[in-house]
């Protein structure tokens, strides 16, 4: 992962975690595997004033933080659309996750992690935040945007259940489709959802 990273542009990244050695940790698990941290905050109000400042690739935030906790943090750069987030946390409870999810957060990490742990959660965190840019950039209108997420979603899951693709190989196949016929990704997603025997039928169901 190192190799990768020095051979293409290093990754920028801001982390922002209360506890001094779990921050020294993170950014040394970081630079080993080829990030560049630009930055570091210690409560979420500095997070995001140096994210704005920054404007890093990636902000990682710990869930629990004095001043402006991660959620509310996560909130205003997701909504500034500065940066991907990925959200640190101690519980792997479903509210918070989903809390996380609402607030804006393209992936999380659940405490203690290893440094395997890390690096699949920051190119989810990148993936989904690319595909959410491409989808806002073709769909005006919020229930549109939201609708077409919807099908997008769905199609993916078809494509990686039927093909056996990864969630990142099934939307540039129905990104770079759309392109080569002309047409947008939720026309490509609706089709690939009514054509595909067994699964489409079963996914609009739901």
């Amino acid at each position: 992962m190192a190799d990768t990273q020095a051979g293409a542009e290093r990754r920028r990244v801001l982390i922002a975690e209360d506890e001094a050695l779990i921050r020294l940790d993170l950014a040394e698990m970081l630079v080993e595997e080829g990030y560049d941290v630009v930055g570091e905050a210690g409560d979420g109000e500095t997070a995001v004033r140096l994210a704005l400042d920054l404007k890093p690739d990636l902000v990682i935030l710990d869930i629990k933080m004095p001043i402006m906790d991660g959620l509310a943090a996560a909130e205003r750069i997701a909504g500034e659309r500065v940066a991907p987030v990925v959200i640190l946390t101690a519980f792997s409870q479903r509210d918070l996750v989903e809390r996380a999810r609402a607030a804006g957060a393209m992936a999380y990490l659940v405490k203690p992690f290893q440094k395997s742990d890390l690096v699949p959660a920051i190119e989810i965190a990148l993936s989904r935040y690319q595909e959410v840019a491409a989808l806002e950039s073709e769909v005006a209108g919020l229930t549109d945007r939201l609708e077409t997420r919807k099908a997008v979603e769905r199609a993916k899951g078809t494509l990686m259940t039927t093909y056996g693709m990864t969630e990142p190989q099934a939307f540039k196949w129905i990104q770079r489709t759309a392109m080569d016929h002309r047409m947008t990704m939720r026309e490509v997603a609706e089709r690939i959802l009514t054509e595909t025997p067994g699964e489409g039928s079963e996914q609009q169901k739901q």
